[in-house]
C-alpha cells in the first residue's frame, strides 16, 4: 500500500472527458473516479456507464451464497476496460472492513466478496456504486493525456458519484467546469 507521502494530486478527484474522447468506445463521455494516484501510476473506476450486459444478482451467483433471502438488485457498472470480471465497489465511509481503503471525502474502495455479499443481503454501505473492471495508467500516462486536453480535472464529491442520475453526471461535471465544449478546439495545429 502506498504511504500518504507517495500519493499525488489526483487521488479522490474525478476526471471528466473531452471531445478529444469521442472516438474512444470506453471513455467517450466518462467520469472517472481517481482511487489512486502515485509515482506507479493511476487507477480509477468510471462512474456513469450502466451496465447491461448483467446484473447484480449475475455477480452474486459467483458467490458462496447460502441463503433463501431475497437478494437485493442494485445496478451494476462499466469500471472500465480491465479486469472487467472483478467488481470494484466505491462507497460510503459507514462501511470499513479488511480490504477496504479510504480515498478521502468519505469516500473508500472495495474489491472483496465480502462486500458484495453484505451488499446483496443489505449490509452494506449506505451510498455505494458495484462495477466491473477498472481504468488504469502507467506512470506519467494519465498526466500526458490531462496535459493533451483528453481530460478535465474536479474535485470529487459523494453528490455526483452516488445521487446523480447516470445519464446527467457528465454533463453536471462539465457544469461545474464551466466549459462551453462546443467552443472546444479537439485538435491542434502547427505553425
Amino acid at each position: 500500500m502506498d504511504n500518504f507521502e507517495d500519493k499525488y494530486a489526483l487521488t479522490g478527484k474525478f476526471l471528466v472527458a473531452t471531445p478529444s474522447l469521442q472516438d474512444d468506445d470506453v471513455f467517450e463521455r466518462s467520469v472517472v473516479y481517481i482511487c489512486s494516484h502515485t509515482k506507479r501510476g493511476a487507477m480509477g473506476v468510471i462512474i456513469n456507464k450502466p451496465l447491461d450486459k448483467y446484473t447484480f444478482s449475475d455477480l452474486t451467483m459467483q458467490l458462496p451464497l447460502q441463503s433463501y433471502e431475497r437478494l437485493n438488485e442494485i445496478n451494476l457498472y462499466t469500471g472500465g476496460p480491465l479486469e472487467q470480471v472483478r467488481g470494484m465497489v466505491l462507497h460510503s465511509t459507514d462501511y470499513f472492513k479488511d480490504g477496504t481503503i479510504e480515498v478521502g471525502n468519505g469516500i473508500a474502495i472495495s474489491s472483496t466478496t465480502e462486500i458484495i455479499a453484505d451488499i446483496a443481503f443489505n449490509h452494506g454501505p449506505d451510498d455505494k456504486l458495484v462495477a466491473l473492471g477498472y481504468s488504469f495508467w502507467q506512470p506519467k500516462q494519465l498526466e500526458a493525456e490531462i496535459y493533451n486536453n483528453d481530460w478535465l480535472v474536479i474535485d470529487g464529491n459523494k453528490e455526483l458519484l452516488f445521487r446523480t442520475k447516470d445519464e446527467e453526471k457528465w454533463q453536471r461535471a462539465v457544469d461545474e467546469l464551466g466549459i462551453k465544449f462546443d467552443r472546444f478546439v479537439v485538435q491542434t495545429g502547427h505553425a
